[in-house]
């Protein structure tokens, strides 16, 4: 990539997904699925994708999930180091905690991020303009709810604002994208062993102490998952097309859609593209499944049943003529036989829908 010592990584997965309960309340976010893989197998392809190969990961939460789910990540061509939070540290915390094991430069990642964005051209700007810290900027309709961040004509950070409040008026669209290089050295400046913020504490003090901080935006696909409903439209975006896949689905593809091994189609049931059923998943006679669906292994559509624009994870149970349109269930969920889950219904694992419920609208 450019740099006299290989880029390292340094993933902040610390939190305990809030955002995302009730999906959490039974997996760590890291590892939730996204088109039937952890969601962090997908952050490490972006990682691989661009030559970084080593891998630390900052957490605190259900980190057994996450070592389960991955291991050492060596299938996934990255070597994958966890550094665990006895408590949670904040994002600057994270990082601080990850610094003994860091050297050179380092990408630090937002662990709730999904983007496809060329690190590697990032990293050649962070060199030419001899930056200290670079941080990756985007644009979004609504900045109040990201950190604001005003550079100069060179890209120079002038001035950083974490999430100012609605009725501020705001001089910028452009916002922290939760991806950055860093020069190791500066994580020695982040004090050990308390809950620091990278963007409140962190880059405000290397701005006021003149330290070379420069934004780098380019165009490319960004989304904060942290949201059931964002979580749930990542998905829809990689299979459209609006995202770069970088990690396709298990499973091989066929007409738009990915097949696991092992799933069964009745002759008279209908595939909608784009979708992907995980390993054994059974479709029955004249159901129809898609188009935006993502169904977890060992799941089962029973017939005449209709899913539509929604994700759902392992063991999942749809019963006869049951109806389900931009939900998302978890694990081992029931729904009963001509039951109705209506868009942004959002079921945690293990919830059983009676027969001919109606939830959401």
């Amino acid at each position: 990539m450019g740099a006299d010592r290989p880029v390292q990584a340094v993933i902040l997965a610390g939190g305990q997904g809030t955002r995302l309960r009730p999906l959490t309340h039974g997996r760590a976010k890291p590892v939730v699925p996204l088109l039937n893989r952890p969601f962090l197998a997908h952050q490490l392809a972006l990682l691989r994708a661009h030559g970084i190969v080593d891998v630390i990961l900052a957490c605190s939460y259900r980190v057994d999930d996450v070592r389960r789910a991955l291991g050492d990540a060596e299938h996934l061509g990255v070597s994958l180091r966890y550094v665990v939070e006895k408590e949670p540290l904040g994002t600057g915390g994270g990082v601080r905690n990850a610094a003994d094991l860091a050297a050179g430069t380092v990408l630090v990642l937002n662990g709730d991020v999904l983007t496809d964005v060329d690190l590697s051209a990032m990293v050649r700007f962070h060199e030419a303009r001899g930056s200290r810290a670079t941080i990756f900027l985007t644009r979004v309709a609504d900045p109040h709810q990201y950190g604001l961040v005003e550079v100069d004509a060179d890209g120079r950070v002038l001035r950083f604002r974490e999430k100012p409040p609605a009725d501020e008026p705001v001089t910028t669209d452009t916002v922290n994208a939760g991806a950055y290089l860093l020069d190791a050295t500066l994580l020695r400046r982040i004090p050990a062993g308390r809950v620091v913020s990278i963007e409140r504490e962190f880059f405000p003090a290397l701005i006021a102490d003149r330290i070379p901080c420069y934004g780098w935006h380019a165009p490319a696909y960004w989304r904060d998952i942290g949201s059931p409903a964002a979580y749930r439209e990542a998905q829809l975006d990689l299979l459209e097309g609006r995202a770069r896949m970088l990690l396709p689905p298990p499973g091989v593809p066929r007409g738009g859609s990915w097949f696991g091994d092992g799933a069964s189609v009745a002759a008279d049931a209908h595939v909608v593209a784009p979708a992907a059923l995980g390993e054994r998943v059974r479709v029955a006679s004249r159901a129809r499944v898609g188009p935006g669906v993502v169904v977890g292994q060992e799941s089962r559509i029973g017939p005449d049943a209709v899913v539509e624009g929604s994700v759902l994870w392992e063991r999942v149970e749809v019963g006869e003529a049951a109806l389900l349109q931009g939900c998302v269930l978890g694990a081992d969920v029931k729904v009963g036989a001509r039951a109705r889950v209506g868009p942004d219904v959002v079921l945690e694992s293990g919830a059983v829908i009676p027969e001919r419920t109606t939830l959401g609208r």
